[in-house]
């Protein structure tokens, strides 16, 4: 088996060849595994279920002892797929606190960070093309 990453790749039931894609992917590849959903008010606002995670979002806890918090997000870990929020910590047994990191899918998108213009026309995208549908609609 090969250990690079192949493009031509579909899809597999095997677990481990789900699990090798994963490992394996490049970090393009990687950011889109770290999609959250959407809050319903940004999911009607943008016609999108789910988006990409980026630094400076905030997001709402869904799962875990730290459940129903609202944060930040302050640090990103492509190569694990995992969240460090703002304010969420665990201490250490010596004191020191280090930060919990986070499961994307045990997260909520409460507000986005929409500095990027990349990040606005993909958010912008769906809006388009609903507009387009909705325009041969009415003309039919």
């Amino acid at each position: 088996m090969k250990k690079e990453f192949s493009t031509a790749w579909n899809s597999s039931t095997q677990p481990r060849k789900q699990r090798k894609f994963r490992y394996n992917a490049p970090l393009h590849k990687m950011h889109k595994f770290l999609s959250a959903n959407l809050s319903k008010s940004l999911r009607q606002k943008y016609g999108k279920r789910s988006l990409p995670l980026r630094k400076g979002d905030e997001v709402l806890v869904m799962r875990g002892s730290s459940k129903k918090k609202k944060a930040k997000i302050t640090e990103i870990n492509l190569k694990n797929s995992k969240v460090a929020l703002e304010g969420i910590q665990r201490s250490k047994k010596d004191g020191t606190k280090i930060s919990i990191f986070f499961n994307p899918r045990a997260l909520q998108v409460v507000t986005l960070v929409t500095d990027d213009k990349e990040r606005l026309n993909a958010l912008n995208k769906t809006k388009l093309k609903e507009n387009a549908s909705n325009k041969t609609a009415n003309n039919n």
